[in-house]
């Protein structure tokens, strides 16, 4: 702390003048008295190794159900999130039907094959499930995880049929990079339909389900999941909003700018992060 820092603080904190301050041997101080290095939030992500990395998805899908449960998207026997499978890229990972989110494992997980094949596991799969993100991978290689579920306010928003406006500067993550789905049909249990679902949402990051709910997609676990959060909280802010009065919309060029700036998947990384080091700290046997 600089001598200036240190009166400072004194003024306004006599127990802080007194604390002692941390001395260090002068190869520290050189690098400290240098000008500060900035990190960028987007760095790309450490390279691993393939199990490694299916641990690694494995372990932050789990997670995402219990957070998931957290936030009350839990409806029943709905929803989904899937992780592609690192080494056998037509696979991926997923949860049992029926066990509730909230006490979903690693251990737990399903792996299932592109024909619906139950490879790793033995509880029963969630057949809507097989049919939005078998067809969700296929025709996008570049989606990791995509994930989706009755939230409240995600099926509240959906049957207005309409796109969210840029309404924040949360909502903005979303701006021109979510689609809306508007030929509901019932349960999805098909895999036509889903690939109905993945044209709609072509190369953006979310989609609204009309008469449904919302799903998300993303080149990570951590990015699909977070997305998912973003986007249920974007649906509550403008559904509030518009039932206070008539919200006014961010500007285009704005709004754009603003996705440019909060619409990354790195930083969905980092947010989900902040929730994961929390829960693990609070509930360690999702790991297990």
């Amino acid at each position: 702390m600089s001598a200036v820092l240190q009166s400072v603080a004194a003024a306004e904190s006599p127990a802080l003048a007194q604390r002692p301050q941390p001395v260090f041997p002068p190869s520290i101080e050189k690098l400290r008295s240098r000008a500060p290095q900035r990190r960028d939030w987007f760095e790309p992500q450490p390279e691993r190794s393939i199990e490694a990395e299916r641990l690694h998805r494995k372990q932050r899908l789990a997670a995402s159900f219990r957070l998931f449960a957290r936030y009350g998207f839990d409806q029943g026997l709905a929803g989904h999130i899937t992780a592609r499978d690192p080494e056998f890229h037509d696979h991926f990972w997923v949860n049992p039907l029926g066990l509730h989110f909230s006490r979903i494992r690693v251990c737990d997980l399903l792996l299932v094959s592109s024909e619906g094949e139950i490879v790793v596991g033995d509880a029963p799969l969630n057949r809507a499930a097989f049919a939005i993100h078998a067809a969700l991978h296929e025709a996008r290689p570049d989606v990791v995880a995509a994930a989706h579920t009755h939230s409240t306010y995600g099926k509240a928003w959906s049957t207005l049929g309409r796109p969210l406006d840029p309404l924040t500067q949360d909502s903005c993550a979303f701006y021109q990079d979510h689609a809306l789905f508007d030929d509901f049909r019932g349960v999805v249990l098909e895999t036509d339909e889903g690939f109905r679902i993945a044209k709609a949402l072509g190369q953006r990051k979310a989609v609204i389900l009309k008469n449904h709910g919302i799903l998300t997609a993303g080149p990570s676990v951590e990015a699909a999941a977070w997305w998912y959060i973003a986007l249920d909280n974007a649906c509550r802010v403008q559904l509030l909003a518009e039932a206070a009065g008539t919200p006014v919309p961010i500007d285009a060029e704005t709004a754009e700018l603003t996705h440019s700036q909060v619409g990354r998947a790195g930083g969905a990384v980092y947010a989900f992060d902040a929730l994961y080091q929390g829960l693990i700290a609070a509930e360690p046997d999702v790991l297990d």
